[in-house]
């Protein structure tokens, strides 16, 4: 299984989009600072994700997220 996954930064209301294979150990490296884009959001929550059958699809959607559309959609899960 690969995942997409929205993240939403408790500390400023930030929000990141990733794709994985193993989204528990991916979250744990977001919170443990050990990811750059994200050390300065520390502590993360998992607002949304998706679960495929292949990498490919996984950042397909990964990359629709960081679309226009695509962020518009991310929206809907954040606590804005």
């Amino acid at each position: 299984m690969f995942y997409t996954y929205v993240l939403q930064s408790r500390k400023n209301g930030k929000s990141y989009v990733g794709s994985c294979a193993d989204l528990e150990e991916r979250l744990s490296r977001h919170d443990s600072g050990r990811v750059k884009s994200t050390k300065s959001g520390i502590p993360w929550e998992v607002v949304h994700f998706e679960r495929f059958e292949s990498r490919s699809e996984a950042m397909a959607r990964e990359k629709f997220y960081k679309t226009g559309k695509g962020r518009q959609e991310i929206k809907q899960y954040l606590d804005v």
